[in-house]
């Protein structure tokens, strides 16, 4: 008896996985964080916006940087640069390149800071060691603006640089 129940159990278990399976895509749940991009990809910034801060407020790095983007270029919020560089910092701090070579320009062009090349320059160093071209070129650019001390800070602050782990984000309370 037992025997045969253990039989149907694993039956009924083969049929459920199968049936899972099988279903189509669009039967499973999406993360918020793709509801957030899929809303961001098609100009729903609104909701964009209301589905990135909880997940940006989280240290989720694609959403600070989505959310850098939306106060960048004003969608769905008002246009703020010191906004923007407050998401792209958290992002950049995170690791993401994209963020690192958005805020080195800021830097770099005194957006939404006061004007920065030791910090611009940090940063394209930084997006340049994690394979962004550009920031290897605007890095090298910018450094026939720079003193040979400026150039040395920039070095030693990106050589000193570390990305924010989940747990120094817990830590410094969201401020890494």
């Amino acid at each position: 008896m037992i025997a045969i129940k253990n039989i149907r159990c694993a039956l009924l278990m083969m049929v459920l996985a199968a049936v899972t399976v099988s279903l189509p895509t669009g039967a499973q749940q999406r993360s918020p964080l793709e509801d957030a991009d899929a809303a961001y990809s098609r100009g729903d910034f609104a909701n964009a916006q209301k589905l990135l801060r909880p997940l940006g407020d989280q240290g989720v790095a694609l959403a600070q940087y989505r959310l850098a983007e939306m106060y960048l270029k004003g969608e769905g919020v008002p246009q703020d640069f010191a906004e923007a560089v407050k998401w792209y910092r958290l992002a950049a701090n995170r690791g993401d390149v994209s963020a690192q070579y958005k805020l080195a320009t800021m830097y770099a062009n005194g957006e939404g800071m006061p004007q920065d090349n030791i910090l611009a320059h940090m940063w394209f160093n930084l997006s340049a060691a994690h394979g962004r071209q550009a920031g290897a070129t605007n890095r090298d650019a910018i450094e026939r603006l720079m003193s040979g001390g400026e150039i040395a800070e920039a070095q030693q602050l990106a050589a000193e640089w570390k990305p924010c782990t989940k747990w120094l984000w817990i830590f410094s309370r969201g401020n890494c």
